[in-house]
Formats: structure tokens, sequence, C-alpha cells
């Protein structure tokens, strides 16, 4: 069985009309060709549409049955144009993203809200994940962008495509109560040291931990190895509990949790980047609308 939108526009042109002259009117068209699609449309569905008698035309049990189902399927065609319009735009879809935890305090927030606001079809999938996981999934494919932390490996970036979005010095994170921060408004990590660091795997973000060491070094002092954590979420957590110290991007000071507070470093810091990367090769739309979004921000 082939029905045809056409026979389907003519059935229902005739049902609201209840006459075949009017409705071939209506539709621009002479009667016996209409007649002829009716009849065509009946022996195909088996069973006769309309009463036909001196009176007048009504329909029968099986055309009250078929008008419901074909305006629903004509307004459906007539709404395709727009939907592949939409999708051919970026202005719906579906977008995957990524995001290391420190970007949810910075970054993640208004990016999204402006995205939401341009683009209200598209569908977002969120993933917080580290670095290095963000990078296996780019290259596999399993999502369209990542915010995450510098550098990319070489592979990476032979791939990938790659786009700078924040910068932003290092704080300290500390158990609140300190008596070497009482009063303090800047920490001298000087007079800290001793205390724990609590700091991530390396192989998670290899640039970030390398800067968090470096401040160490130049301030002339060793870092004491403390508990390692994977989020900034629980590290903060661990500073809270008393069980050390953290040097943390600085938007993670957003992140508030009873016992804590953040301080700006005597100490000169290097800028901790976050930035977006995405498959060279990925031509979605609805992610050339994601990057359009976010260069126009930055």
């Amino acid at each position: 069985m082939n029905i045809e939108l056409r026979q389907l526009r003519y059935f229902a042109t005739v049902a609201e009309e209840l006459h075949f002259g009017r409705a071939a009117r209506r539709l621009h068209m002479t009667q016996p060709p209409l007649s002829q699609t009716i009849m065509a449309l009946e022996e195909m569905l088996g069973a006769p549409l309309f009463e036909r008698n001196r009176r007048g035309v009504a329909l029968t049990a099986a055309g009250e049955a078929l008008l419901p189902e074909a305006r629903r399927m004509l307004e459906q065609s007539a709404a395709l144009p727009a939907l592949v319009q939409r999708a051919a735009s970026g202005a719906s879809g579906r977008l995957s993203l990524a995001f290391v935890s420190s970007a949810d305090y910075s970054v993640l927030p208004p990016t999204l809200q402006a995205y939401r606001a341009e683009f209200p079809l598209v569908e977002i999938t969120l993933k917080e994940a580290t670095s290095d996981l963000q990078l296996d999934d780019l290259l596999e494919g399993r999502v369209d962008a990542g915010l995450l932390i510098p550098p990319l490996p070489d592979r990476a970036r032979q791939e990938l495509d790659y786009l700078p979005v924040l910068s932003e010095p290092l704080v300290l994170a500390a158990p609140a109560g300190l008596p070497a921060l009482a009063r303090a408004r800047t920490a001298d990590l000087r007079r800290l040291a001793g205390l724990p660091l609590i700091i991530f795997p390396r192989h998670i973000s290899p640039g970030l931990y390398d800067a968090i060491l470096s401040v160490f070094r130049e301030a002339g002092i060793t870092a004491e190895a403390g508990q390692e954590a994977i989020q900034m979420q629980t590290i903060v957590s661990l500073v809270s509990a008393g069980m050390g110290i953290a040097l943390v991007p600085q938007s993670v000071s957003n992140l508030r949790r009873p016992g804590v507070e953040y301080l700006p470093l005597v100490q000169s810091t290097p800028l901790v980047e976050t930035g977006l990367a995405w498959r060279r090769d990925n031509a979605s739309p609805v992610l050339r609308g994601f990057l359009e979004l976010m260069r126009k921000r930055i």
C-alpha cells in the first residue's frame, strides 16, 4: 500500500466541505479527477469513506476514523521543511558537552544559559569528566566538545581543534582558622610549609598539576604530599575536613564549603587556562552554532 499525501489532502478537503464540487474548487481542480482520486483511495483502503446520495455526501464510519489520522499526517508533513531547516542550521538537534569540575564554577553556567536562550530546541547532554577522560571521549567521537585544561597531547593536537576560553590564577584553599592565616588577606606558602597538599594524580591534568607544584618551587619550599582526589569538589571537601591545603583555580572559590577559606597568594602563580576542544572533522551544525556562540563570548 502506497498512500500519497495528495490523496489524504483531497480526502480531508472533501470531508470538511462534504461536497465534491466545493472541495474541487477549493483545491483548484475539476470534480472528476477529485472523485477518481477518492475512489482510488477507497479501493486501496478496502472500505468506502463517503456515503453518496441525492441529499449530499457524508462520512462513513471508516471515513470518520481516517479523518483525524489524515489531518495529523498532513500537519506532520507540513512541518517537515521547518524541521529539516532547523536541523541544518543547528537550531535543533543534540549537543553532548563534557566539562572539568572547575568549569562548573566559571564558564559553564553562563555559557549554558546563553546557549539555551539562543537555541532552545537543542537537547544538551552534559558529562563531568577530567581532562584525560575528555580527550579519550573526543577522539572516539563520544562527545561533541569538551571544556578541559590543556595541554593537548600530540595525537589530540592532530585531530582536535582548541579554543582558549578562560585564564585565571591559582588561589589557596585552606582550613578555616589556621593560625598562620589569622586575619590575613593574602597567603604566603612559606608560612604553610609542612602542611599536606591535597592534589589530583598528575595524569589527570598534567598542565595544572605542574603549575601547582611550580608555585611551591618558586616559594623555595617542597610540597608535602597529602591526599589525592580527582574532582575539585572532593579536594575542597578534604580541605574542609582539615586534611590539608590545596591550590585551586580562582573560580573554584565560588564553591563554598563550611570550614574552608580562599585567599590569594603572595607568590605569583601561572595562569591556569580552560579551553574548549572538539574534533576537527565534526561537521555537526549544532556544534557549529555552539562554537560561534563561544567565540562571541570570549
